[in-house]
């Protein structure tokens, strides 16, 4: 039998540097991954950033629509079309304002008797751990049912921080094994049973978000990523972007996180999707993102 491993957790957490470090621990063990993701608006260009680990026949791009609702069938008919392997594995990573709660409830109804019953991975950002405002509640949200909880974000956190955040998770769910990744054993993983922990009950509502995408074009400099995204309004919370920078031949891809930090990084080939600019979050909307580049792009023309 197969085992069904979901990634939740809030935007920006780590849940993508995880799923990368499973898909290598678990290649190198022997393991055959099979990976969906789900994002809002497009999740193939999270896709492309996998292949130099996987292939992309081993990779499923959900649409984006919220997979703890409306896209449950979707993810469960693409989870019951796998194909079967030896030492097969799926591992799901859930956009980061899924209702964690509901989709394991969901997802557990009606899958392949091949596969066991998921389990639920959560991935906590230590350092901004419930210091999310209005989302607090969503963020709690997405540990109270999980197997195992992953702390990341701990290089600029005091101890007690890091003993006060442990103290609040264990609170929410008792049950739940909490490590850090190098602490993580991934041969257990598949051994995890799901968790009976009761969960508190959620507005459902409150785990769907705005988000739109626009076309992104070559920008001149470096520095329109960060005119970019620094323009673009804080009640924003995830920024997304992928293009050519100058006279360079390769794609570069960038990211605002919620706590507004900028990550800039070579992208894998080229995007499917064409170079886009997504955002998630209140504020999104194409007019928004429309302005902010063509701001970037009257900077970049008066400081040549």
């Amino acid at each position: 039998m197969e085992s069904i491993i979901t990634v939740v957790g809030f935007l920006g957490a780590g849940k993508t540097t995880l799923l990368r470090y499973l898909i290598d621990k678990f290649t190198n063990n022997g393991w055959d991954p099979f990976v969906i993701l789900n994002d809002y608006e497009n999740a193939n260009i999270d896709a492309q950033q996998l292949t130099n680990k996987i292939e992309l026949k081993s990779i499923k791009a959900l649409s984006g629509s919220c997979i703890c609702c409306g896209g449950i069938m979707e993810l469960r008919n693409t989870v019951n079309r796998i194909p079967e392997r030896i030492n097969g594995i799926t591992l799901i990573e859930a956009n980061g304002t899924s209702d964690a709660c509901s989709l394991m409830e969901f997802l557990g109804v009606g899958i392949n008797d091949r596969f066991f019953p998921p389990i639920q991975i959560s991935v906590v950002d230590v350092k901004n751990w419930q210091k999310r405002g209005e989302h607090n509640e969503l963020e709690s949200n997405q540990i109270q049912v999980s197997s195992l909880i992953i702390l990341t974000h701990l290089a600029k956190t005091s101890a007690s921080r890091q003993t006060f955040v442990i103290k609040e998770l264990k609170e929410l769910n008792p049950t739940a094994k909490i490590v850090t990744i190098d602490d993580l054993d991934v041969s257990l993983l598949p051994e995890l049973l799901p968790s009976n922990n009761t969960a508190k009950k959620f507005d459902h509502q409150k785990a769907h978000w705005a988000s739109c995408s626009t076309d992104l074009p070559k920008l001149p400099h470096i520095n329109c990523i960060n005119d970019i995204c620094y323009t673009l309004p804080k009640s924003i919370l995830r920024v997304k972007g992928c293009t050519k920078i100058g006279q360079e031949n390769e794609y570069t891809y960038f990211e605002r996180k919620p706590d507004g930090e900028i990550h800039i990084r070579p992208f894998n080939g080229v995007p499917i999707t064409g170079p886009k600019l997504l955002t998630i979050g209140p504020g999104s909307e194409p007019s928004v993102l429309e302005k902010a580049i063509s701001e970037s792009l009257i900077t970049a023309n008066l400081n040549q």
